[in-house]
């Protein structure tokens, strides 16, 4: 029978191997870090197109979303999200991405604290609103995603020499349509809000990865950005970059 050190240092010995026999296979991991499950799947789709040569784990936490709006589980959101970009890390990922922009803001320091880079999802969507024009407007179906979203945009307009005029709406009802299913409901709130601020914006922003299916029944005369297509390919901008392992 196993005391407790051995027990230790035999789990210790299995993840140095683990890791080891990663760094020799020539397929890099990246991980997906998601709070809601409905956007697994879309994400997935634009890895496997955009990078065809990269295996990607998926991690979920499905509360994340509900704790932000509990006082008693808010201070739990970012050791969460660090355990889960940990795990990444053991499990040979040499990047990871954040698909939820309410937790965006967690990828620098978690990124320091795990020592691998983790992007955010939201982050070349960011520039490509500043870009645009100097009337944004941010569309989101949560409240928790709005600032977030927001101060991404006014960062980024700073780091480019802009000073645009961003607002922000909530899309009331969609969030709790596309929660129980109803993603047609979800689609049809989101593209009517889209409208409506297309109307006096040179771009609008739609903050979460899961409202990029509402762009597409759109006929606006500005751009309508949404994050996942641009993420990824900034992913593989990252990846790209990053030092060969010899």
């Amino acid at each position: 029978m196993l005391n407790a050190n051995e027990g230790v240092n035999i789990l210790s010995k299995m993840t140095e191997h683990a890791r080891t026999d990663n760094e020799m296979n020539e397929t890099p991991r990246i991980a997906l870090l998601h709070t809601g499950a409905v956007v697994i799947g879309p994400v997935m789709d634009i890895v496997k197109r955009e990078l065809p040569g990269v295996t990607a784990i998926n991690y979920l936490d499905d509360r994340i979303v509900a704790d932000l709006s509990d006082p008693e589980l808010f201070d739990s959101v970012p050791r969460r999200v660090g355990a889960l970009a940990r795990a990444a890390a053991d499990a040979g990922a040499v990047a990871v991405m954040l698909t939820c922009s309410s937790i965006s803001e967690l990828a620098a320091p978690i990124s320091a604290e795990v020592g691998i880079p983790i992007l955010r999802i939201d982050e070349a969507m960011a520039d490509e609103a500043v870009a645009a024009g100097d009337r944004i407007t941010v569309l989101a179906t949560l409240a928790t995603t709005c600032a977030p979203t927001t101060r991404l945009i006014a960062e980024r307009a700073k780091a480019a020499g802009r000073t645009p005029s961003i607002n922000s709406v909530v899309v009331e009802g969609a969030f709790a349509a596309v929660s129980s299913g109803d993603r047609a409901r979800h689609d049809v709130l989101v593209a009517a809000a889209i409208q409506k601020a297309s109307e006096s914006s040179d771009v609008v922003v739609l903050a979460q990865a899961s409202m990029a299916s509402a762009a597409q029944i759109c006929d606006v005369a500005v751009p309508v950005l949404t994050s996942m297509e641009s993420g990824v390919k900034r992913l593989h901008q990252l990846l790209a970059a990053l030092p060969a392992k010899g």
